[in-house]
């Protein structure tokens, strides 16, 4: 707080003259780890090194490609080379591969954010995602906080220049937080990136403009756009490094001068549904003032959540009043397992934690060498994780003593793990997926997909077993079915009628794999089956869908969660949808049943108790079937 206040101290100060000409570099996804990226960027750097005409640089997220350490520390070093300031913020790519939870992007670069002054315009950068979960783009919700900070200490007459990795519409979950924000200032223009191509947009009435890549693509030469504020307008111009500048491609007015009041009317999502209601009502809601990247956990009297600023805290059942609160260094994405009176989860500080229940006080912590963003379980007093530094653990519960290590973990964990006979299976970020003997950690079987691309790994998903099998999905949209004791391939199925990605579930009598496909169909997999056999589908018909997060039955409901905001209660028997509540319009974490009550969550850090008011055909079928056999 301090240094935002001597901050903006300083932009009194400096630059109070509106109208100023001047001249910047927007450069935009650079995708350092590519095969030319960094080649093209240190061309960039020295070209706008070469040109004293420009006052600084922006850039517009996707600086790396898969958001690895290494990436960005090799576009740190290249950028650090640039002879004036320079202004960055993620996006995408730096911030759903993460090995770091995003930490290594905060800490290298010393934030996500960014505000300043020039030439009597104020500059302020967002970063964005999605955060360590496929799906829309979405402004973390720490960083909408954060612009509320800057905005109320901006007067109103400043022009204001926006950035972003994502357009500002639907493209992005919560893209009218920030518009909502912004438009009652005096914002002038939206860059972004993510397209890769120079674009001319109106962002509700508001003018924007993409820049393109600094990649060369299919060009012998990558580039960038300069841009000029000059007699109240912006234009711009693609710069080839070394090369020449075009003629001005956009031109775009700029007023000094507050707009008049906005009364045209834009799309918002609608919460309509949830003033409908049949089978569910709220009991109670809570709002996080940080993202939410994971599912929750129960303990007697509790449900039990995490944040990305670091916290892993406790919420009363009844009421949603927090209990207790317990910070950790880093973001935490990993969601938190309970035993007895024993809380674990992993932070990306580079530790697993072991909390008391009750109190939130710490019991016991185990160090590793990287960020730990994957979730935890806990069998027979052993707690099992994997981590980002290679290795998957077991660790004593009580003691928090390691008890075995596995050290050859190819990539990095996300997911969690699935314990079936004896066996404890888990996907990671370099295309591997692994099956251990749960008592030495010896290596049973290991299987790769083969795909190449890290990127469509078996990673993310909750893998589940039944029926001596064990079934994943992946980015490369295979659903596999593997010999839980040998790793052998039962079937492998890739159908463009049912493009799978990475949300499943095993249904409660085992005979169905729960599937969503990309087209937003719910499907039922035989578990038995020779081939991938659909058994089951809902009438449930979601628009395009990304949401990686699991499907879990409960009591004749299956709970499917999306990434618009919104949890479907589908009947198991019939497949229809018995009802729907909109609780945010960011993805949904994975959904927590307990009893007659039903947690949800969202990543923008919305939470909701939703009470059970009516008995599926599912329930009344089981019931029927209860009394008969009494």
């Amino acid at each position: 707080m301090r240094k935002l206040i001597t901050f903006f101290c300083l932009l009194l100060i400096a630059c109070a003259a509106n109208g100023q000409s001047f001249k910047f570099a927007f450069v935009s996804d650079t995708h350092i780890g590519g095969k030319t990226a960094a080649e093209d960027l240190r061309r960039t750097v020295a070209d706008i090194n070469a040109n004293s005409e420009l006052k600084f640089v922006v850039i517009t997220g996707d600086i790396t490609e898969f958001g690895s350490d290494s990436e960005i520390g090799l576009a740190k070093q290249i950028l650090d080379s640039l002879n004036k300031k320079w202004f960055i913020i993620p996006g995408n790519h730096d911030t759903n591969w993460s090995e770091s939870g995003s930490n290594t992007f905060r800490r290298v670069f010393g934030a996500e954010t960014f505000a300043f002054r020039y030439g009597g315009y104020l500059f302020t950068g967002l970063g964005s995602g999605p955060n360590m979960r496929m799906g829309p783009g979405q402004v973390p919700r720490e960083n909408v906080v954060w612009l509320d900070s800057v905005l109320k200490a901006t007067p109103t007459k400043i022009p204001v220049i926006y950035l972003n990795h994502y357009p500002q519409d639907s493209a992005q979950n919560n893209w009218y937080n920030v518009m909502d924000r912004l438009k009652k200032k005096n914002l002038q223009l939206i860059l972004c990136g993510h397209g890769h191509q120079n674009h001319q947009y109106n962002f509700e009435g508001v003018p924007g403009i993409m820049g393109r890549s600094n990649l060369r693509a299919q060009d012998s030469i990558g580039g960038y756009n300069i841009v000029t504020f000059e007699n109240n307008l912006a234009s711009f111009q693609l710069r080839r490094p070394m090369v020449g500048t075009d003629n001005p491609w956009a031109k775009v007015a700029l007023k000094q001068l507050p707009p008049e009041k906005d009364t045209a009317e834009f799309f918002r999502p609608s919460y309509a549904m949830n003033e409908k209601l049949e089978g569910v009502r709220p009991l109670w809601t809570f709002q996080d003032q940080s993202d939410i990247g994971s599912g929750m956990a129960e303990s007697e009297n509790a449900i039990i959540l995490s944040n990305t600023k670091g916290l892993i805290y406790a919420l009363n059942k009844r009421s949603g009043k927090r209990l207790w609160t317990f910070a950790t260094g880093g973001k935490v994405y990993s969601t938190a397992v309970v035993s007895k009176n024993f809380v674990v989860a992993g932070s990306s500080d580079q530790y697993i934690y072991c909390l008391s229940a009750i109190s939130g006080k710490l019991i016991w912590k185990f160090a590793t060498s990287k960020a730990v963003v994957g979730s935890p379980v806990i069998q027979d007093d052993v707690v099992f994780s994997g981590s980002s530094d290679g290795h998957f653990r077991a660790i004593e519960l009580k003691t928090g003593k390691l008890k075995w290590d596995f050290d050859e973990v190819a990539g990095f964990v996300v997911t969690r793990p699935l314990i079936y006979r004896g066996i404890i299976y888990f996907g990671c970020w370099n295309n591997d997926f692994y099956a251990l003997d749960i008592q030495s950690g010896r290596m049973v079987w290991k299987w790769n997909n083969g795909a190449g691309n890290r990127m469509l790994s078996p990673a993310a998903c909750y893998p589940v077993a039944t029926n001596g099998r064990v079934f994943v999905v992946a980015p490369d949209r295979y659903m596999t079915a593997f010999d839980a004791s040998s790793g052998k391939v039962i079937w492998r199925k890739q159908d463009v009628k049912l493009r799978v990605r990475e949300s499943m579930g095993l249904s409660s009598d085992s005979l169905l794999i729960y599937v969503k496909t990309m087209d937003g169909n719910l499907l039922g997999i035989s578990a038995s089956a020779p081939e991938m056999e659909v058994a089951w589908k809902s009438a449930l018909q979601l628009p395009y869908e990304l949401c990686p997060s699991a499907i879990v039955e409960d009591k004749g409901v299956v709970y499917v969660p999306s990434q618009s905001g919104v949890v479907y209660g589908i009947d198991r028997i019939s497949g229809t949808v018995t009802w729907k509540y909109k609780v945010s319009n960011c993805l949904v974490n994975p959904v927590l049943p307990s009893g007659n009550q039903v947690y949800v969550s969202a990543t923008d850090g919305a939470v909701v108790c939703l009470i059970r008011t009516a008995i599926t055909n599912g329930n009344k079928d089981a019931l029927k079937r209860k009394k008969k056999s009494l």
